[in-house]
């Protein structure tokens, strides 16, 4: 299906890895512009690099900012100061004991979290409604409604990802600009590889039931008892950046292999 991304410009924060670079594949297979951010100038040519060589049609731009810093913001905005499309996918997790979580921790998620994506959303939807087309969408995760409590400090900032996205829709009613909640299940990143290593490494299973033993013992109300893949939530971002995706507003998307119970 061609989606009509055709050089839409496409801010993808922190897409050098796992989910991020998923979305700014997809997005660039549809032939749209993707602005390539990390923290890391290496990483994020690489990816730009990458780009170019498998979709040559396409525009790739670098932004190598740590966006948690209001002056690297700052940055950003004026050599990009207009994007139709903004992923915020940036963002930290880690397992945590509750009673180890200091102050000073809790803030950082809320920086890194939830404000960096909030001053991105601030500065860019103006415009994208000046314009009457935008695409705002962060990437949350079925913690946001499901905290499985080994992260009290990251499904916070989760679930202030919604409702923040709620808030800014009811600020485009009536336009060509959406702002909508991507919630993927667990999903099998970099992150959560080093994390299973971790998990898994004073025990005597083999690494390759590492995701099955997972899924039973830590998600076992997921439906497809199997980690889920960035290329899978690439491609459906992919489409809620369409302009074909006109009647998702404000919404929870939901990619969690069935993990959340539905009530009706």
């Amino acid at each position: 299906m061609e989606l009509g991304l055709s050089h839409k410009v496409a801010l993808v924060t922190g897409s050098t890895k796992g989910i991020g670079k998923a979305i700014a594949i997809e997005l660039a297979k549809e032939g749209a512009d993707v602005i390539i951010n990390g923290r890391h100038a290496p990483l994020v040519d690489q990816v730009v690099t990458e780009l170019k060589e498998k979709f040559p049609q396409t525009n790739p731009q670098r932004a190598p900012f740590d966006l948690a810093d209001p002056e690297a913001r700052q940055e950003l905005f004026t050599q990009f100061p207009t994007v139709d499309i903004l992923i915020n996918n940036m963002g930290i997790f880690e397992p945590m004991d509750y009673l180890a979580i200091t102050d000073d921790i809790w803030e950082h998620f809320f920086q890194v979290n939830v404000l960096a994506g909030n001053a991105l959303a601030k500065n860019y939807l103006p415009k994208m409604l000046k314009q009457d087309f935008g695409r705002i969408l962060f990437i949350a995760s079925e913690e946001a409604v499901m905290p499985s409590g080994e992260m009290a400090q990251y499904s916070m900032t989760k679930t202030m990802n919604l409702s923040l996205a709620k808030s800014l829709s009811k600020l485009t009613v009536g336009s060509q600009v959406t702002v909508n909640t991507i919630l993927p299940g667990s999903t099998l990143t970099e992150g959560v590889q080093e994390m299973l290593t971790t998990m898994y490494a004073d025990s005597q299973l083999p690494e390759s039931e590492w995701e099955q033993d997972f899924m039973k013992n830590h998600r076992p109300l997921s439906q497809i008892q199997r980690l889920i893949r960035p290329e899978e939530i690439g491609r459906f971002v992919a489409f809620v950046s369409s302009p074909y995706a006109t009647s998702f507003s404000g919404a929870a998307l939901r990619l969690d292999g069935g993990l959340v119970p539905t009530i009706y």
